[in-house]
């Protein structure tokens, strides 16, 4: 087993920040998007339109499954690895963060902290299928070259990811909630915390950063969430623990450090705090089931 999880970027298939695929049974032979990699994680998103097929994954230590008419998207960081690829025909796009607008990655990164492939009508999955085909077929050096040709992409592209946002909405998934301050608030904290959990872990640090008081950041977050800011942070370190623990040979005591613990029995007291079981016990159980 190795001592870090695999992280692919973009930079070996596209310079262009993104990219987009087709998907069917004369291709994916020739380059198995799903199955090729093992286990790893991206620095980008990755948003699929399937049209027909079965495909199954490995996304953080759950098996997902999709057959036929479905949505489904990795969000960066995820560790993942394809299990099954047969009969696939859709479209695929992995894109860097940077090209994703606000609303679409706030959207996946607090709605869809697990993945939920979704199964759709073949009628959506048609006007879905119609900006990836636009999409793709703009997804040219001539039109990327040039200032204006780009931003013809970059709306394409913003539609198609827009549409995924807009079919998981109406799906009803996710509770509705309206752009309050506690809402913009608890979305700023929460891609603080993505970001910074490994070195700042209290909501008094938090709020600071964020120049508010921890009593209001605890009550905007709880508001927006249902849960405390500590659970949050919490949250981040238990499934990166997690990721480390099952797919990396590293010691408990190595990925205490790893995630910014300098006492690794503090961490360990956590964990289990969290989890009701050690680091220990929750690998040993995992490779037992695998």
């Amino acid at each position: 087993m190795k001592q870090t999880i695999p992280t692919y970027d973009l930079n070996g298939i596209s310079h262009h920040r993104f990219h987009v695929k087709r998907m069917d049974k004369r291709t994916q032979n020739a380059e198995d998007i799903l199955l090729d990699k093992g286990i790893h994680r991206d620095s980008h998103y990755i948003f699929t339109c399937m049209e027909s097929g079965h495909v199954k994954m490995m996304v953080d230590f759950k098996t997902v499954e999709s057959k036929d008419s479905t949505l489904f998207c990795v969000l960066p960081g995820q560790v993942h690895q394809g299990l099954l690829m047969k009969d696939v025909c859709g479209w695929f796009v992995a894109v860097k963060a940077e090209l994703v607008p606000d609303t679409v990655r706030s959207f996946f990164d607090e709605s869809l902290g697990e993945i939920q492939p979704l199964a759709i009508d073949k009628t959506l999955i048609q006007e879905v299928n119609t900006t990836a085909s636009l999409l793709h077929a703009s997804y040219t050096d001539d039109m990327l070259s040039s200032k204006k040709g780009f931003l013809v992409v970059q709306s394409l592209l913003n539609a198609f990811l827009g549409m995924f946002v807009l079919i998981y909405s109406r799906k009803n998934l996710f509770p509705a909630s309206s752009e309050n301050r506690a809402l913009q608030l608890s979305r700023t904290f929460r891609s603080l915390v993505r970001k910074d959990f490994k070195t700042t872990k209290s909501p008094s640090e938090y709020a600071e950063i964020l120049n508010i008081t921890r009593g209001y950041l605890t009550e905007a977050v709880r508001e927006a969430t249902g849960k405390p800011a500590q659970h949050w942070i919490h949250q981040e370190i238990l499934i990166e623990a997690k990721r480390l623990l099952v797919f990396t040979s590293l010691s408990v005591k190595e990925i205490a450090y790893e995630l910014g613990y300098s006492d690794h029995t503090y961490f360990s007291r956590l964990f289990s705090k969290l989890e009701d079981q050690s680091p220990s016990e929750f690998r040993n159980l995992y490779q037992n089931k695998h």
